[in-house]
């Protein structure tokens, strides 16, 4: 989450009127993560005599369109209908899951943006996650998997090999800019592009379930949020994704076994793997680690200098991406 694009203080006032819950108290930028501008909102509550509620306000930035957004948003209301601990979508007064908003931009353009408005959900994002906590991160996946199978609406993986191939170029000749190790990534990717498994069982995958992406109350999860890359997928591939999310020291220099474990057992709990899965996930832990490195490193060199963002070092994937590349097997094992 970040702030890209502002909202001032009486626009942001009748936009929150729109979703009918009260008149606002406050509105403060989130400036964590990348990828869309989000504020947390408080409101007197409106009529129904609650008191104050909070919600998250996400304006979609150059990554999600708008044309994605029934299907990201109604998977919310999906799945928080079957019982999985996701926000629920709050709709406005004339029943749509989200509005365009005339955002003004630097240049003085104004540009139509889409905003919706999330329910808060209670709990803290684990800084130092324990084995405890990693278990009911995969109990908590694997549930997300089951439920979203029979989810109606369909939606392919923007961030899968084609991307990968595509971030490299746009990084091409810069890597120096971050950090010279990264000149092995454009092999890296092309290698692990091709050896890519396509016949993997498949469901609707969160695909970016890093700890700050999950709400704790103590070892239980309270929360999944932020499902804007959320796709059809190989079950396997998210698995893999948040492993490598959680299982490394931030640098990714050093691999924690005992968060490994708890989070395989936690998913198997709920949905057993595949042989077919099982051995993949070396390769699938490798693409994810390379999805972030790539990603990462294209904001590094594009962000814009003044935006309310913290940038993140992609070389911290890259150590993953060689970590699984060694010890991959190891990793995984049983």
């Amino acid at each position: 989450m970040a702030v890209y694009t502002r909202i001032g203080a009486e626009d942001m006032d009748a936009l929150i009127r729109a979703f009918g819950v009260g008149t606002l108290i406050s509105a403060k930028g989130i400036a964590e993560g990348v990828s869309n501008s989000n504020w947390l909102i408080e409101t007197d509550g409106g009529r129904d005599g609650a008191g104050s509620r909070r919600f998250i306000l996400t304006m979609y930035e150059e990554r999600t369109e708008a044309s994605d957004l029934p299907f990201f948003l109604g998977l919310l209301d999906h799945l928080a209908a079957a019982g999985c601990p996701v926000p629920r979508t709050i709709h406005d007064t004339g029943g749509a899951s989200f509005r365009m908003f005339p955002a003004r931009m630097r240049d003085g353009s104004i540009v139509e943006k889409a905003v919706a408005l999330i329910e808060f959900l209670p709990g803290v994002s684990a800084d130092s996650p324990t084995p405890a906590q990693a278990r009911s991160v995969g109990i908590a996946l694997a549930g997300v998997h089951l439920a979203a199978r029979d989810f109606a609406m369909r939606r392919d993986n923007g961030m899968g090999p084609a991307a990968w191939l595509h971030f490299t170029a746009e990084c091409e000749g810069r890597w120096d800019e971050i950090d010279p190790a990264l000149a092995a990534v454009p092999d890296l990717a092309r290698d692990i592009a091709a050896r890519w498994p396509g016949d993997l069982p498949q469901s609707v995958i969160h695909a970016d379930l890093f700890p700050d992406n999950v709400l704790l109350t103590g070892d239980g999860v309270s929360g999944l949020i932020d499902f804007y890359f959320a796709c059809n997928g190989a079950m396997a591939y998210d698995l893999a994704v948040t492993h490598a999310a959680w299982c490394f020291s931030p640098d990714g220099r050093e691999f924690d076994a005992e968060l490994s474990a708890a989070l395989l057992a936690g998913y198997e709990t709920v949905r057993a793997l595949g042989d077919e899965e099982r051995a993949a996930l070396p390769l699938l832990a490798q693409g994810a680690a390379l999805r972030f490195l790539l990603t990462r490193a294209y904001d590094w060199l594009h962000t814009p200098a003044d935006a309310l963002v913290t940038k993140k070092d992609p070389v911290a994937f890259l150590n993953r991406l060689q970590f699984y590349a060694r010890h991959g097997d190891a990793a995984f094992a049983a």
